[in-house]
């Protein structure tokens, strides 16, 4: 389980996408193999919030392992079915 560190940018920019932290702390958290997966600095992740919503996750992890999150979207129908066969 991580640690998120929110400040006003983060949380407004994934509020743009009509994403609330704690949707995108839940995926996180609970995400299955292969998430969440390493692209260089970056983490990804992508699965079900709580309410059953879809959307991924970009992340990078402070010097503590806390998560700062850069970016954070719902996935579209197709996304969606394509995450999830890689979840299986």
């Amino acid at each position: 389980m991580y640690a998120f560190r929110w400040i006003e940018w983060n949380e407004e920019k994934v509020a743009r996408h009509g994403v609330a932290p704690e949707e995108v702390e839940y995926v996180v958290n609970h995400a299955r193999r292969p998430f969440p997966e390493e692209h260089g600095e970056k983490l990804f992740a992508a699965g079900p919030t709580a309410a059953g919503r879809w959307i991924q996750v970009v992340f990078i992890l402070d010097d503590d392992e806390t998560a700062f999150v850069l970016h954070a979207r719902p996935l579209n129908e197709s996304e969606r079915l394509r995450y999830r066969k890689r979840m299986r």
